[in-house]
């Protein structure tokens, strides 16, 4: 019986330990926007975070970029998170490029759990922020 309890034991720290190892791992990882129609992989870059686009829903050219050396460029492939810092406990401050727009925004970035990250851009220095939750990707 001992032997039981002592393996029960052991076997639930290691799903604890697991748990918690995953969400400390930080945002790397590929990331699904809300609405489905993006994927952003998520790297570090640095000592900071960065995102690329990896896979649009309709790929398209980036046509609103203030360059205009620039518009004819895809959209995939593109960073569009960068200078990505921790700002407390999962939590990151950085830019978001909005190909929307072509315009570079201030960005707040969260870690809810190991599958679900809170994604802002933020103007006006940060008092009017809009964003989503995305999921990871599998």
């Amino acid at each position: 019986m001992n032997k039981l309890m002592t393996g029960l034991s052991a076997a639930a720290l290691t799903l604890c330990i697991g748990a918690s190892s995953a969400l400390a791992a930080g945002p790397e990882g590929v990331w699904k926007r809300a609405d489905g129609s993006a994927k952003i992989q998520m790297t570090k870059c640095g000592s900071e975070i960065c995102g690329k686009i990896v896979w649009l829903k309709n790929p398209r050219k980036d046509t609103q970029n203030p360059k205009a050396s620039l518009r004819n460029r895809d959209l995939i492939g593109i960073q569009i998170l960068s200078k990505m810092k921790a700002n407390g406990d999962k939590k990151w401050k950085g830019k978001i490029y909005n190909a929307e727009d072509g315009k570079t925004y201030t960005a707040k970035m969260e870690l809810l759990s190991a599958s679900k990250l809170k994604l802002q851009g933020c103007a006006l220095g940060g008092l009017i922020c809009k964003g989503d939750t995305w999921s990871k990707s599998k």
